[in-house]
């Protein structure tokens, strides 16, 4: 196992210490489960990237842009 910090607000922390003694299970493995189901309810989704070149918009691929034109268009000269 390996060792590492988790920061919670005191209403977390109070409630996490609340459940331990409730179940009658030490806090860290409450957090290890929960971290299990977390991990487990994200499954194996494959990353949606968001690409710069390629838009979201209707499968259209947008127009490359051009640095001249961007850069008239900026200061106001177009």
């Amino acid at each position: 196992m390996k060792k590492t910090s988790v920061y919670l607000t005191a209403e977390e922390a109070g409630d996490l210490r609340r459940l331990a003694v409730r179940e009658g299970k030490p806090q860290a493995e409450l957090i290890r489960d929960g971290i299990r189901r977390v991990i487990a309810e994200a499954g194996h989704k494959p990353r949606a990237f968001r690409s710069l070149g390629k838009g979201r918009g209707g499968g259209e691929p947008v127009a490359r842009w051009d640095s001249g034109k961007l850069h008239d268009k900026a200061m106001g000269q177009k």
